[in-house]
């Protein structure tokens, strides 16, 4: 009895199945706790590395989408070399490059496995919750929260504005390829969905970095789908919902005004600002 539970703990594919599953807990904390993810990526990453095919993320690295992350994170870590403060100070912004060394990691795992799916929808399901959740807060303020942000139920107003983009991108992605295959129902419930992700981020809560990133998502997306042709339909398609989202939201409006004001504060006062 001890052998076969034994066999079973070790036994490769099994070890792979764990790793997979745990990949999509990851996926699902990741919108909702900080730490739950760092625990959660740790134990990932132990039952990953047992099963990896070594030549396989060898040949990964070699790949444009598996060596640009490891770059990022050696040019991060060779600016941490020569950064004029203290050593804890320079771990402490290296942190963030750290995350990328997980791609290639991610790449090779499910490039052997096809549950990689259940890691996406895992991802888009939590931050459907953390949709609900957000304007459930901005309509009841007054509902305790895990965040200062108004509109964030969850960690602050950059992080989720920024996990909404993505959601946002992917959906209105996947309608883009069904509407061109004619698939006008199929369409129907990632273009919702992902408007509904658009609205919150006009609406509710959103970060200048996310309102950057959205038309650069939109250009690739259009030039990916149709070429030149598509990225000129992105443009104009870009101009246009700018527009709308400016002139009928407030709090957008408010949020590009501020560019401005706090540059000028900064040049003239030499005020700390966000911008």
């Amino acid at each position: 009895m001890t052998a076969r539970v034994m066999d079973r703990v070790f036994d490769q594919q099994a070890m792979a199945d764990r790793a997979d599953w745990l990949a999509v807990l990851v996926a699902v904390s990741i919108p909702w706790s900080t730490s739950a993810t760092g625990i959660l990526t740790v134990i990932w990453v132990l039952a990953l590395v047992p099963t990896l095919s070594w030549p396989g993320l060898r040949r990964e690295l070699m790949t444009p989408a598996g060596s640009l992350p490891v770059l990022l994170f050696l040019l991060g870590a060779l600016g941490m070399v020569w950064a004029d403060v203290p050593w804890d100070a320079r771990l402490g912004g290296l942190h963030g490059f750290v995350k990328l060394l997980a791609v290639p990691l991610l790449i090779v795992q499910f490039r052997r496995s096809d549950k990689g799916m259940r890691v996406l929808v895992a991802f888009l399901l939590a931050c459907v919750a953390l949709l609900i959740a957000s304007f459930v807060t901005k309509i009841f303020p007054d509902l305790p929260r895990g965040s200062s942000d108004p509109g964030a139920a969850v960690k602050n107003y950059i992080v989720q504005s920024a996990e909404f983009a993505i959601c946002a991108a992917v959906l209105l992605d996947i309608a883009v390829e069904r509407v061109v295959a004619k698939q006008w129902r199929a369409a129907s419930g990632p273009l919702l969905l992902g408007f509904a992700f658009l609205a919150d981020i006009v609406f509710v809560l959103t970060s200048r970095t996310t309102l950057v990133i959205l038309p650069v998502l939109a250009a690739i997306c259009g030039f990916r789908r149709f070429g030149w042709r598509g990225l000129v339909g992105a443009g104009a398609i870009i101009a246009v919902g700018a527009g709308i989202a400016l002139t009928t939201s407030p709090y957008l409006h408010g949020r590009v005004a501020s560019v401005y004001t706090q540059t000028h504060a900064f040049e003239t006062r030499d005020a700390v600002t966000s911008t």
